[in-house]
């Protein structure tokens, strides 16, 4: 078996401190190492606690920033990848000020940055208003110790569109990570088995511990059948509770790679032809709302 170990480091963060939450951070790979982990994921907004903000938006950092260029070197010396999040400046290496954007990059093995994706679904009704949204949802090649993984990024408001893993799906991707920074009720926990589900694909979320968030970060591995015709299988991998802790969620790469070339979810019997409504962007009541943004 290829065992696939996501470490969900449910923490929380020292605000907007970016030194101590840097240190932090950096501990809390070496701990998830140690724990046998290949891959680190943090909560959302890592570098600023999610303490969001107009204040707070200059606290923004660029590719070159010693806060990324410290994980690097944690990845390559330990041999983790690490699942980054922070407050992205933007446009990056410009002598332009733009709205910066939240944003999770993806170190491998090595030390290289494989993927920088920023959240697509910004909080528009919140201070994610103050954002600059993504526009696309990039899946990479990524090496870790359990081998290599094509894998994508959604980030907290992005796991309740439907469209997000289905755009990750279609691009190739195994496994998801989720950074998140909100409440995780049954409702939410029950929507993110299901992204795992319809698209027969590996999911792993990590959010803040109680009190900054309430914790409950999650796992489910995507493979609803353990055999052809077989009966339903409990997909889930790990839950934590609320409390601060680092919980490792394994992925069986082997069983889920044989899954997904059996079974009848993701890509194989979709009919795209159908789905122009999907894409037109105009909005109808009852759905309409100032603060929107296309």
């Amino acid at each position: 078996m290829s065992i696939l170990r996501v470490a969900l480091l449910q923490l929380t963060a020292h605000g907007a401190d970016q030194e101590a939450n840097l240190a932090k951070g950096l501990e809390a790979c070496r701990q998830a190492r140690a724990m046998g982990a290949d891959i680190a994921l943090f909560p959302e907004m890592w570098s600023i606690g999610y303490a969001l903000n107009n204040a707070n938006a200059e606290r923004a950092i660029g590719p070159d920033s010693a806060f990324l260029k410290a994980f690097q070197a944690l990845a390559r010396e330990l041999g983790l990848a690490i699942a980054i999040t922070y407050l992205e400046q933007w446009p990056p290496r410009s002598g332009i000020k733009g709205a910066p954007r939240n944003t999770v990059s993806l170190i491998d093995c090595h030390g290289e940055i494989k993927l920088t994706y920023a959240k697509v679904h910004t909080c528009d009704f919140g201070d994610e208003g103050l954002l600059t949204p993504g526009d696309a949802f990039p899946v990479c090649t990524l090496a870790t110790r359990a081998g290599a993984i094509q894998i994508g990024a959604m980030i907290c408001y992005d796991r309740e569109f439907p469209e997000s893993a289905r755009a990750l799906m279609l691009g190739g991707a195994e496994i998801i990570l989720v950074p998140n920074a909100c409440t995780l009720d049954q409702n939410r926990l029950a929507q993110f088995q299901t992204r795992a589900f319809e698209n027969m694909v590996g999911v792993a979320m990590a959010n803040y511990a109680a009190p900054q968030n309430n914790g409950h970060s999650s796992a489910f591995d995507g493979i609803a059948h353990g055999e052809i015709d077989g009966p339903g299988r409990e997909m889930k991998v790990v839950e934590a509770g609320e409390a601060e802790g680092i919980y490792l969620a394994p992925f069986d790469l082997d069983a889920l790679r044989a899954y997904r070339e059996r079974e009848s979810w993701g890509n194989a019997y979709r009919k795209p032809h159908t789905y122009g409504s999907l894409v037109e962007t105009g909005v109808r009541a009852p759905f309409i709302r100032p603060d929107s943004r296309r």
